[in-house]
C-alpha cells in the first residue's frame, strides 16, 4: 500500500501564495506520475497539474487556468511533491488532492489518493 498525505493549505488572500505538499509513503518502487488534482464546492474534481517521468526525462503539464502561477515540483529521494500557488485567485478556493500512479516494491501497480487538503483564497 502507498499513502499520500497533503499539508500546507490553508487561507490566502488573493494575490497570495500557498505551498502544498505531498509526503509518499510505503513500499514504493516509482512514482511514474504524480499529479495534483482540485475539486470545488459543487464541482468536478480536476486536473491542475501532473508529472509524468519516462525514460527520455519527464513533462509537466498545468490546465491553462493556472499555467504561470502554479509550480509542481517533486523530490524523488524524498517520495514527495510539491504544488507551489503563487498569485492566488478565489476561483482556486478548492479541495486540492494528490494522486500518485506507480509500481510498488513488488512491481505491483498502484493509484493511490491523498485525503484532499482545503484551500481558500479570499477576495
Amino acid at each position: 500500500q502507498v499513502q499520500l498525505v497533503e499539508s500546507g493549505g490553508g487561507l490566502a488572500q488573493a494575490g497570495g501564495s500557498l505551498r502544498l505538499s505531498c509526503a509518499a509513503s510505503g513500499s514504493i518502487r516509482s512514482i511514474d506520475t504524480l499529479a495534483w488534482y482540485r475539486q470545488a464546492a459543487g464541482n468536478q474534481r480536476e486536473l491542475v497539474a501532473v508529472s509524468v517521468v519516462s525514460d527520455s526525462g519527464g513533462v509537466t503539464n498545468y490546465r491553462d487556468s493556472v499555467k504561470g502561477r502554479f509550480t509542481l515540483s517533486r523530490d524523488g529521494a524524498q517520495n514527495a511533491a510539491y504544488l507551489q500557488m503563487n498569485s492566488l485567485k478565489p476561483e482556486d478556493t478548492a479541495v486540492y488532492y494528490c494522486n500518485a500512479v506507480g509500481r510498488d516494491s513488488d512491481y505491483r501497480p498502484y493509484d493511490s489518493w491523498g485525503q484532499g487538503i482545503q484551500v481558500t483564497v479570499s477576495s
